[in-house]
């Protein structure tokens, strides 16, 4: 099976990777919102939706440049959706039945963070004008909360940094990116392990982003070397032989052994880890970011622990886990759009590469 998953070229270049695909992004989407998982390519609509998909389904939406007549109208469901998922005081709800029925209660979880990230990104920086008016307002409700999770708190602030980006001076967002920076807290003195918690888990590459981020925004030098040097660390213990190779699924302790567990990895760690270091390359100039952020571009594309491609040309998918036989063939929502996300940077450096001469890809 896994040889059929190698028929697409190896990339050479990074104007050879593909344009990024909204076809099966289409694929799970209703009028509702955006359904989770899938069986294979086809859609499992007895899982429902999801306020974390549909939210990254906002963020990707709002950061295509000329959306399409399709991309808009996701953009438009999906910010419908987190409106009606959000309470008057700002939590928010997570799960919905097939049938349009909410599985749980408003809370401040992941998803509340996400949420706030997916319209802020909306606010600062989607195409059309009254999605950024409607999202703007919905992400000042929602940001009158506080999670005392640090993920949660990391993607709320996310969102808040890109509505700054935007409006610098709004004060809503800038106290929520600075209290997010504060949850998240600041790397250890030991060079073995300089991360803020016990162990390395999931969305990791989002903490030190939002370190970067309220450094720069807010105008703390300090803060902003402290979340370079997480990122560093994290880029550094993530790469095995030359390539990315993600926390996985279980995460990582210290100490870290070369010979470590490695699978299994979800795309959703590698499109973290482009996020971030796509970040940390505007943010500081430094083109040593390219290096972290072209591995997790090329993670996709098969640099990776198996040599295998990652998502299907034929369905625009994204397979949904790397294990060590190959992929996990299944083609969910949270995949496709890591993938779709990472294709957006893979684009913006396609274009910087094809401005001046080729290093490669190292």
């Amino acid at each position: 099976m896994s040889v059929t998953l190698r028929l697409v070229p190896p990339l050479r270049h990074l104007l050879d990777a593909p344009e990024p695909s909204w076809a099966h992004i289409a694929r799970l989407s209703d009028d509702t919102g955006l359904l989770e998982h899938a069986r294979n390519a086809t859609v499992r609509r007895e899982h429902g939706y999801c306020v974390d998909d549909v939210a990254r389904g906002l963020l990707v939406a709002s950061r295509e440049p000329q959306p399409t007549a399709l991309v808009t109208g996701l953009a438009e469901r999906y910010l419908a959706f987190l409106t009606h998922a959000m309470a008057a005081d700002g939590q928010v709800r997570n799960r919905m039945s097939y049938d349009r029925r909410w599985q749980d209660e408003p809370g401040t979880g992941d998803w509340w963070g996400r949420a706030l990230w997916g319209l802020g990104t909306a606010a600062g920086r989607s195409a059309v004008p009254w999605l950024r008016r409607e999202a703007y307002e919905a992400f000042v409700i929602g940001a009158r909360q506080r999670s005392p999770w640090s993920r949660a708190m990391a993607f709320a602030g996310l969102g808040a940094a890109e509505v700054l980006r935007a409006h610098p001076s709004d004060a809503v967002a800038a106290q929520l990116l600075g209290d997010a920076a504060t949850v998240v807290g600041l790397p250890g003195r030991d060079p073995a392990w300089v991360w803020p918690e016990p162990r390395l888990t999931y969305a990791n590459p989002a903490l030190p982003e939002v370190l970067i981020q309220a450094g720069d925004l807010l105008g703390d030098e300090p803060l902003l070397t402290d979340g370079l040097r997480m990122l560093q660390w994290l880029c550094r213990v993530q790469e095995h032989d030359g390539r990315l190779s993600t926390v996985p699924v279980g995460g990582w302790a210290p100490p870290l052994p070369p010979a470590r567990h490695r699978f299994d990895q979800q795309p959703i760690e590698a499109a973290a880890t482009a996020d971030a270091c796509a970040t940390a390359a505007a943010v500081t100039g430094d083109e040593d970011w390219e290096r972290p952020l072209i591995q997790a571009i090329t993670w996709f594309l098969g640099d990776n622990d198996t040599g295998t491609v990652m998502y299907d040309p034929l369905t625009g998918g994204c397979f949904d886990g790397l294990t060590p036989e190959g992929p996990n063939l299944n083609q969910g929502a949270e995949s496709t759009l890591a993938l779709v996300s990472t294709l957006q940077h893979a684009r913006v450096q396609a274009g910087r590469s094809a401005t001046r001469p080729s290093r490669g890809l190292t």
